[in-house]
């Protein structure tokens, strides 16, 4: 299936045109495939024309962490500006694989308590602290948080209502509407993934005072590795892991900061400032080439 249907949109992807990569239900081996399909319709190997392969066929290390490694550095640099603690921060994540699990993870080696996590498996509470590790690797074995024997099942819509100081939708769209937005009790909220607050629950949050941090830079993280894979398979030179999460978390504190910056000059949500900041850039190359013909 996912031959065939690189098939038919091979007319639109490449490495200068769109570049697929991973999300939801994909992963390293179906990036793999269409690559090879790509490849084998082009008659040349094309490893630029997907990201977030194997790094045996010119995938990026440090790309599956990515997502996660970024809602982090945001996480915590944001943290700085409301005067949150991170080392006695309470995180509850929704959703626990690449992105959360990942984000779930720095959290607790920074210190902070991961009290609530959902999946599709269920939601689990442990109010001292869930074992990050040992959950990491129970979701590794059994595909889900459902059955963790180290802490209490509580039922999924009683999620929004645990007290937490880090609130991180790392799963699906529409997850935070105007239904449960005024139960939250976070002060920050990290989103993890794409599109997970209504713009109605977005309006309740800003009413309410609780910082929001928007998809489009929360989870650029992967977005920006997935860059960097592109500029390595290109010049056929790979970076060690070091130097990549370094290169990310310096874009990653620099956008913030960017965003932030204008966020204070206008008054308004960071969400606003980043189209803020996204307008001014795309109107401004604009002008600088000029209209043609």
């Amino acid at each position: 299936m996912t031959r065939r249907y690189t098939s038919e949109i091979g007319i639109i992807i490449g490495p200068t045109k769109d570049i697929p990569a991973p999300d939801v239900n994909t992963n390293e081996q179906i990036m793999a495939w269409m690559m090879d399909t790509y490849s084998m319709n082009t008659g040349s190997t094309s490893t630029g024309v997907v990201t977030g392969k194997p790094v045996d066929l010119g995938g990026s290390l440090g790309r599956r962490e990515a997502t996660g490694r970024g809602v982090f550095t945001v996480g915590v640099e944001a943290a700085k500006h409301i005067e949150l603690d991170i080392s006695t921060a309470r995180v509850a994540v929704q959703g626990f694989g690449n992105v959360g699990g990942v984000a779930g993870k720095l959290f607790a080696e920074a210190g902070a308590r991961v009290v609530a996590v959902q999946d599709h498996g269920g939601t689990i509470y442990r109010e001292a602290g869930l074992d990050v590790p040992a959950l990491l690797r129970h979701v590794a074995e059994t595909g889900s948080v459902g059955g963790f024997p180290q802490a209490e099942v509580i039922a999924n819509e009683k999620f929004w209502d645990v007290d937490c100081d880090i609130l991180i939708p790392a799963a699906l769209e529409q997850q935070i509407t105007a239904a449960n937005a005024g139960r939250i009790k976070a002060r920050m909220i990290i989103e993890g993934a794409n599109g997970p607050t209504t713009p109605a629950a977005d309006d309740i949050l800003q009413e309410r005072n609780i910082l929001v941090l928007p998809d489009v830079i929360a989870n650029a993280g992967g977005v920006t590795v997935s860059y960097f894979e592109w500029v390595q398979d290109f010049s056929s030179f790979f970076w060690d892991e070091a130097e990549i999460n370094a290169r990310l978390v310096r874009i990653m504190k620099e956008a913030f900061a960017g965003v932030w910056q204008v966020a204070q000059d206008h008054k308004v949500s960071l969400r606003t400032a980043t189209f803020i900041v996204a307008c001014k850039r795309i109107l401004h190359t604009r002008e600088l080439r000029g209209l043609y013909p």
